[in-house]
């Protein structure tokens, strides 16, 4: 049987001491990596080509979700596997909608943690059960609904916006994007336009609102 190769991404130290642990004693897996945020991982995968990224929802930076979408650029063979606290239907149907092929939560048993790497690694999509209903009800709920501010801005624009809202200044999101300082002012601008939010403080509460980024960021 081939070895699961696994990059763990956790922005808490001891989660993914934890994590790697749990998963170094399934028979037929290995960790071949840690990250500590989605920009991290995203070259980590790149350079690595994991079979399997374990991939923390909420993170500085870059979130989870928004490096999701963007993994099969770096690592094409790559699955995805978010953990979370949260079983939100927002935060579920954003991660799917991303690319994702599982949704467990931080809260699971290591049993489950097996049987979510290993169905991910098949080719299946995995749910911890406390989501699925989750799910169900927001794809009805959905249906006919519009689509959400947050649905609206493009991945370079929610990068900014998590950005803003974690403090950064323009000069310092050009550099993390690597980006002119002038298209960094371009990309906030247009954001505050398509939000209709023409103040720091009001973005910063929308990300807060949204799931962005923590209040206590």
């Amino acid at each position: 049987m081939r070895t699961i190769r696994v990059l763990v991404v956790d922005d808490h130290q001891l989660v993914r001491a934890g994590m790697r642990a749990l998963i170094e004693r399934l028979s037929g897996c290995e960790v071949v990596g840690e990250a500590c945020d989605g920009r991290e991982a995203l070259k980590l995968a790149g350079t690595l080509q994991p079979d399997l990224i374990l991939m923390d929802v909420l993170m500085p930076e870059l979130d989870g979700v928004d490096a999701a979408a963007q993994v099969a650029t770096v690592a094409p063979h790559a699955r995805v596997l978010m953990l979370s606290m949260n079983a939100g239907a927002e935060y579920v149907l954003r991660a799917l909608q991303a690319g994702a092929a599982g949704y467990l939560l931080k809260n699971t048993s290591p049993a489950e943690l097996e049987l979510a790497i290993r169905a991910v690694a098949r080719g299946e999509t995995y749910l911890s059960p406390a989501v699925s209903k989750h799910v169900i009800e927001g794809y009805v709920r959905r249906a006919d609904a519009p689509v959400s501010p947050l649905e609206r801005l493009t991945p370079r624009q929610r990068e900014v916006l998590q950005l803003i809202a974690e403090g950064a200044t323009t000069k310092v999101i050009a550099r993390k994007l690597k980006i002119s300082q002038k298209t960094a002012e371009t990309h906030r601008a247009q954001l505050m336009q398509e939000l209709g939010i023409h103040e720091i403080a009001g973005l910063v509460r929308f990300a807060i609102r949204h799931g962005l980024v923590s209040s206590d960021s």
